[in-house]
């Protein structure tokens, strides 16, 4: 929306989850002072109407999970994209509303997590590490039959332009996530993290960036910015800023490390059902390139990403907690969401 010179306002009175979304969203063009300075006695309503719509998220109405997580996307666009006129990034009361999203998500998906599964982490090192491993190779999302049966075997070129729509939030976007994680590490952490965002960055050629490379994807689809978010549903939105969330603060920086890790070790046996599909349905050749190196590349990166981060950083009892966390924040969201597109494809 355009600045305009009219004091901005909050609607009185009840109003729907679309309507607190889309007028939120309406103030995100406008300079952040005149936001803070405008909604100032709005304050608490605009609040208030946000807690709502996530006790209604907590209480399973779809309705109200999507319009969160629409919501907390939209503004996490706002946070990571160059603007190209004014902006409310730094209003208070963005703020505020953003850390009421991210609170109640971050409470959801501890939701999922049994307790008991912290009590049964075994010591520093290695050790953890088979444990991690072991754990995911136990969880239902692990060859999960989205991927080796309906992709692999009954996907059409429809069901994978879905796909890549779905995947987007979080493959369009790994370069960024990476780059906000890696603030304030040091040594062969920041080494490992530096060497993955290089490969991102296609070692240097610019025609080798594997976000450039996921948009040749777009091309082949013809899918336009205004159609990614418009397909989206609450889970698809969910993966997105569940990535960002844990890589723009540092406060869980192990969280992130246990979410980007099992994402990488995840992707090189998804993938090869992606790229058997393609080639059964004889789809060009230039839209299937990201996924061809991601195979062989995030083998390579998860292995170091487990023994470069992982190991020496499970030496902390902390540390070891907030990777397990991250693990199956990772796990879950992303077994639910697979779950989701099975049925709907079914």
């Amino acid at each position: 929306m355009p600045i305009v010179s009219d004091r901005l306002r909050f609607a009185a009175g009840p109003t729907s989850a679309t309507d607190v979304v889309e007028q939120i969203s309406s103030w995100f063009a406008v300079p952040a002072d005149k936001v803070d300075e405008d909604l100032r006695h709005d304050r608490e309503r605009i609040l208030s109407a946000v807690r709502t719509i996530n006790d209604r998220a907590a209480a399973n109405e779809p309705d109200a999970l999507y319009h969160q997580q629409l919501l907390l996307a939209r503004i996490y666009a706002l946070i990571t994209a160059l603007p190209d006129g004014a902006t409310a990034e730094g209003s208070v009361i963005i703020h505020e509303v953003t850390r009421l999203l991210e609170q109640a998500t971050i409470e959801a998906e501890d939701s999922w997590i049994e307790p008991a599964v912290y009590d049964a982490m075994p010591g520093p090192g290695q050790p953890f590490l088979s444990w991690l491993k072991g754990v995911a190779r136990q969880h239902p999302v692990f060859k999960h039959p989205y991927y080796v049966d309906f992709i692999n075997h009954r996907a059409s070129s429809a069901d994978l332009r879905t796909y890549v729509i779905q995947e987007s939030l979080v493959d369009g976007r790994f370069d960024d996530l990476l780059a906000m994680m890696q603030v304030g590490t040091s040594g062969a952490a920041k080494m490992e993290i530096a060497e993955n965002f290089w490969d991102e960055m296609g070692n240097g050629n610019p025609a080798e960036v594997h976000t450039h490379l996921f948009n040749k994807i777009y091309d082949v689809f013809d899918i336009s910015d205004e159609e990614l978010e418009s397909a989206m549903t609450a889970d698809d939105l969910l993966a997105g800023n569940l990535a960002v969330l844990l890589c723009r603060y540092r406060q869980f920086y192990p969280e992130a490390v246990g979410f980007l890790g099992m994402t990488e070790w995840l992707v090189p046996d998804r993938f090869q059902n992606v790229v058997r599909a393609w080639e059964r349905l004889g789809l060009p050749e230039v839209g299937i390139t990201y996924h061809r190196l991601h195979i062989t590349i995030d083998s390579k990166h998860a292995a170091g990403w487990f023994h470069n981060i992982v190991v020496p950083a499970s030496e902390s009892p902390q540390m070891r907690r907030g990777i397990a966390r991250g693990s199956l924040w990772r796990m879950n969201s992303s077994a639910r969401h697979l779950d989701e597109r099975l049925a709907r494809a079914a």
